[in-house]
C-alpha cells in the first residue's frame, strides 16, 4: 500500500480552495436552479442593507436562506420567527463560510394552520392597539352625494354594486381600481383608502362621502391582502366612514373590524349605503300626510279653544263702554277742578302783589335807615372819647408828675440788686483769691489732667491776665481697682449743697 499511495497522490488533479468552491457552487446551482422548500423560519434579521437573513428548519436539518433587498419589498409575507412558510427560489453556495443557502425569491404561508395562527395572532395584536373598538366607528350617512368604491375594475364586484345602487337610488359613483389579491394587493388597497381621504372638498375631483372595499369570494390565501396590517390601520384611520364587504358572508378579514361597518356581500354594502329611492319617496309622502293632518287637526283643536274661552269673555263693547264712560266723568271732573285751582292761584297771587312795597319804596326806608343808624354811631363815639378825657384828666390831677420818677426809681433799684448777685458769682471772683483757668488753644477750660498730654499747648488765665504754658509732664495717680458698691436713693440736694460738692472746674465758673 505504501509503494501505490505516491502513484495515487500524482494522478488525483489539484484544486486551489477558491476554484473548488465555484465547482461545488456551480454544482449545486446547475443541479437545484429552482426549488420550493417548507419549513420553519428562525433567527430572522433585517440587515441595515436591507437584506433579509434567517433559517428554514424541520425537526431534522436546518438551511440557511437569504432575501436581497430589491425582493424583500415584494414578498406577499411579512417573515417572522415561527412562522412555516414555503420558500421559493435557487440554491447556492457561500465560499466565505463553506455554506449553502436558498436565496429566496417568493414567500408563501404552508397550510391554512398557520394562515390562521399568524391571523389571530396579528388580531389580537391590532384589538390591544384600539383599532377595533366601537368608540371609533362612525355612523353612515343617510344619502351620500358620492360614493368611493376600492375593488377590482374588470370583476363582478363592481357590476354588482353598481347595478344595486341604479335600482335603489343613483348616486354618483368614483372606482379606485386596484388588485383583490395577490403580491402588491395590500399596499393598492391601502393606497386607494388613504388616497380618497387626501382628497381636498371642493376640488375638481368630488371628495367621497362614503367608502366601499368590496371584493367577492375566495380562499384565506385570496382574501389575504385583506388582513394585512397596512390595510387595517388604513382603514381605522379613515376619515370618511368605510364599509369592508369582503368575500361571502362567512368570511372573515381583519378589515371587518376596522370599518364602521361590515356588509356580507358587496351588494349588501350598496344596499346599506343608500336607502330605496321609492320607499324613501313613500315615506316621504306619507309623512308629508300625516304632517298635513297633524296640522289640520291641531288649528281644528286651537279653533275649538278658542271659541270655548271667547264665550267666557264678557261683552267687550259693553265692558268698554262703561269705563269710556267713566274716562268721560273723571275728565271734566279733572277740567273743572284744574280751573278753580287755577282761579285760587291768581287771587293769591294778587294778594300777595298788592303786600309787596315798590322797590323806590325800599330804597328810601333803607337809605334813611342807615343815615339814622350813622348819626347814632357818630354821636356814641363822641360821647365815649369825651369821658375818656375827663378820667384822664383825673388821673393827671390825682398823680402829677410824681409817678414816672417813682417808676423809674424802683426799675433801677431793681437792676442794681441783680448786677451785684451775678457779680458776686463771677469766676473773677475766684481768681482774685489766687485761682486760675487752665484752657486749651481754642480756648475751652481743660477740667480734667487726663485730657492733656506731654507737649500740648494751654493758656493759663489769672486774675490780671493770661500767659500761654507747655505740658512738660504729667503725673496720675493708677487708677484703683474699682469694687462695686450698691446704689443709694438720690436725695434732692439743695443749691448751697450742691456747690460745696461738686469738685469740677466748671463750678467756678
Amino acid at each position: 500500500m505504501s509503494d501505490k499511495s505516491p502513484d495515487l497522490a500524482t494522478n488525483l488533479p489539484e484544486f486551489s480552495v477558491s476554484e473548488l468552491s465555484r465547482a461545488l457552487k456551480r454544482t449545486v446551482e446547475d443541479t437545484y436552479p429552482y426549488v420550493r422548500v417548507r419549513g420553519e423560519l428562525s433567527g430572522f434579521k433585517r440587515a441595515a442593507s436591507g437584506h433579509l437573513y434567517m433559517t428554514l428548519k424541520d425537526e431534522n436539518a436546518v438551511l440557511d436562506a437569504v432575501c436581497w433587498r430589491g425582493t424583500a419589498g415584494r414578498l406577499s409575507v411579512a417573515p417572522e420567527d415561527g412562522l412555516e412558510v414555503i420558500c421559493t427560489g435557487k440554491l447556492t453556495t457561500y465560499p466565505g463560510r463553506s455554506k449553502y443557502q436558498i436565496v429566496v425569491e417568493q414567500m408563501e404561508m404552508a397550510g391554512e394552520g398557520a394562515l390562521l395562527k399568524l391571523l389571530e395572532d396579528r388580531r389580537k395584536k391590532l384589538a390591544a392597539e384600539g383599532l377595533f373598538d366601537d368608540s371609533r366607528k362612525r355612523e353612515l350617512p343617510f344619502l351620500p352625494e358620492v360614493i368611493g368604491v376600492v375593488t377590482s375594475p374588470t370583476g363582478a364586484v363592481i357590476r354588482d354594486i353598481l347595478h344595486r345602487l341604479s335600482d335603489r337610488f343613483p348616486r354618483h359613483v368614483l372606482l379606485w381600481p386596484v388588485l383583490v389579491q395577490g403580491d402588491g394587493a395590500a399596499d393598492q388597497v391601502t393606497a386607494a383608502i388613504e388616497g380618497f381621504n387626501a382628497i381636498d372638498p371642493g376640488g375638481p375631483v368630488p371628495r367621497p362621502d362614503l367608502i366601499i372595499v368590496a371584493r367577492g369570494g375566495g380562499s384565506l390565501e385570496d382574501l389575504w391582502a385583506f388582513n394585512e396590517e397596512n390595510v387595517v390601520r388604513a382603514a381605522a384611520a379613515s376619515d370618511i366612514p368605510l364599509i369592508s364587504a369582503v368575500g361571502h358572508e362567512t368570511d372573515t378579514t381583519l378589515i371587518d373590524f376596522a370599518s364602521d361597518r361590515r356588509a356580507p356581500t358587496p351588494t349588501a354594502a350598496a344596499e346599506m349605503a343608500v336607502p330605496v329611492r321609492a320607499e324613501l319617496q313613500a315615506s316621504v309622502l306619507d309623512s308629508e300626510r300625516r304632517m298635513i293632518a297633524a296640522m289640520h287637526r291641531m288649528v281644528d283643536d286651537r279653533r275649538l279653544r278658542v271659541e270655548g274661552l271667547a264665550r267666557g269673555l264678557p261683552d267687550l263693547d259693553g265692558l268698554i263702554g262703561t269705563q269710556q264712560q267713566r274716562l268721560d266723568g273723571e275728565d271734566e271732573r279733572l277740567r273743572n277742578a284744574m280751573q278753580g285751582l287755577l282761579r285760587d292761584r291768581d287771587r293769591q297771587v294778587a294778594h300777595w302783589a298788592a303786600q309787596i312795597k315798590p322797590p323806590q319804596q325800599i330804597l328810601s326806608e333803607t337809605e334813611a335807615k342807615v343815615t339814622r343808624s350813622a348819626e347814632d354811631l357818630v354821636a356814641a363815639m363822641r360821647r365815649f372819647w369825651e369821658g375818656k378825657t375827663v378820667a384822664r384828666d383825673r388821673v393827671s390831677d390825682r398823680f402829677g408828675p410824681t409817678l414816672p420818677a417813682r417808676y423809674a426809681d424802683m426799675s433801677e433799684q431793681k437792676l442794681d440788686s441783680v448786677g451785684a448777685l451775678l457779680e458776686s458769682l463771677s469766676f473773677r471772683r475766684v481768681l482774685d483769691r489766687g485761682y486760675a483757668v487752665v484752657r486749651d488753644p481754642d480756648g475751652k477750660a481743660v477740667m480734667t489732667a487726663a485730657t492733656l498730654q506731654a507737649g500740648d499747648s494751654v493758656l493759663v488765665e489769672f486774675s490780671d491776665g493770661r500767659v500761654g504754658a507747655d505740658v512738660t509732664e504729667t503725673d496720675m495717680p493708677p487708677d484703683p481697682v474699682k469694687k462695686p458698691t450698691p446704689r443709694k436713693p438720690k436725695a434732692k440736694a439743695r443749691t448751697t449743697d450742691k456747690a460745696k460738692t461738686d469738685g469740677r472746674q466748671g463750678s467756678l465758673l
